[in-house]
């Protein structure tokens, strides 16, 4: 491993124990210490991650013209001074400014990151980089999560202002690993080549669209699991902290297992199976309501097995599928375009949760349909993609 590819993933490991401490305290940071009603607050901060949806496409075209290292740190920067922000709020105003900083701090990190882990792995397929690179940030966010309860088991209310301030911290140091030791790439220059725009790339846009089904069950998963078991199940309180526990787990250290495991499936062949895996999960996780009361626990830990095998086998593939089949005169543009895959999924979770208040099966049958339609989209979008792309990539 090259000494730039270890800067990258220090850096990585950094930012994201930065955001493990702060990103899932938010809305608690801005009720229990800023003081902003609740429903005011989750106003305020959808208000600012709505408004950091018009990012990407401006974070494309400033990767295609000056590389993606320099947006990557521009990135966090801003994030930092969206933490310094949330530091100083004092009313539902600041907050919504706060919240705007660090959205377009995180879509402007999003819409370029991965173009930088490309660039920095060299000229091999970026299935095993993209992996490696989602095993260090998974696990240094599970971390700076276990770093923040342990500042709120300790000091209380002022350990929220601590752990965002550490957050802040890490955003710097993270910007200035990456300025030092990674280095400067070129971009792509186009040479009388007709200009590629995604907008009229239709397989490419079946591919975010596709992808966006498959997303939707991530967030899902992140969003609905604490309601599903403690609203309607109404399991024990430190169920939904166990399971995300065990997801962060295995998705530290299964990567590379994974993409050793389908190493001779084509990507959109594990792409479909990871879909598969969670519609499985779906109807798994939907079965608990016939399951005695003294075995939930058991079963849903479970469950979360056939949840994490999905995002193993899909994630890793799904990025480099995603590079490859961008043109290199417009890689930037091209990924920043299918991060909206993810994002629109973030923005619709919420929604989706909000049926349990409808039915309990409601949302997961939901879900899980996005799942079924993902795997039966990619199947009839392989054909259509560049057959160098879909190939199975190892490195």
């Amino acid at each position: 491993m090259t000494r730039s590819r270890v800067a990258l993933l220090c850096a990585l490991g950094i930012d994201n124990f930065g955001s493990g401490l702060f990103l899932p305290l938010a809305l608690v940071y801005v009720t229990q210490v800023v003081g902003v009603p609740l429903a005011m607050a989750g106003t305020a901060v959808t208000l600012g991650t709505v408004g950091g949806l018009v990012v990407p496409p401006l974070a494309g075209r400033l990767v295609d013209r000056v590389g993606p290292r320099v947006v990557v740190i521009a990135a966090q920067l801003l994030q930092a001074a969206g933490a310094g922000a949330y530091l100083l709020a004092g009313s539902a105003g600041p907050v919504v400014a706060a919240a705007v900083l660090l959205a377009t701090g995180q879509q402007l990190f999003y819409s370029s990151l991965f173009v930088l882990i490309a660039d920095v792995a060299g000229d091999v397929p970026k299935d095993r980089p993209f992996a490696e690179a989602g095993m260090v940030r998974a696990g240094c966010f599970g971390l700076g999560g276990l770093a923040a309860a342990t500042l709120l088991t300790w000091l209380g209310t002022s350990g929220y202002r601590i752990a965002l301030a550490v957050d802040a911290v890490t955003f710097f140091v993270a910007a200035l690993i990456l300025a030092f030791f990674v280095p400067l790439a070129r971009p792509h220059k186009q040479h009388g080549e007709r200009p590629a725009r995604v907008l009229r790339d239709r397989p490419y846009l079946a591919l975010i669209l596709f992808s966006g089904l498959f997303g939707l069950s991530l967030d899902f998963f992140l969003i609905g699991t604490p309601v599903f078991v403690l609203d309607r199940l109404h399991g024990p309180v430190w169920l939904p902290g166990a399971i995300l526990a065990l997801l962060t787990v295995l998705t530290s250290v299964g990567g590379t297992l994974a993409l050793r495991l389908t190493a001779r499936l084509t990507r959109i062949a594990a792409m479909r199976a990871g879909s598969a895996l969670f519609a499985a999960w779906c109807a798994v996780s939907l079965g608990v309501l016939l399951v005695p009361d003294g075995w939930r626990v058991v079963y849903l830990l479970v469950s979360t097995l056939v949840f994490a095998a999905g995002d193993l086998v899909f994630g890793p593939r799904s990025g480099a599928l995603a590079e490859a089949a961008a043109p290199p005169v417009a890689r930037g543009r091209y990924l920043a375009a299918y991060q909206y895959a993810f994002t629109v999924a973030q923005v619709l979770a919420p929604a989706v949760v909000a049926l349990f208040s409808v039915a309990d099966w409601l949302p997961w049958v939901l879900v899980g349909t996005c799942a079924g339609l993902a795997v039966a989209g990619l199947g009839m979008l392989g054909s259509r993609l560049p057959a160098s792309a879909v190939a199975p990539g190892q490195s």
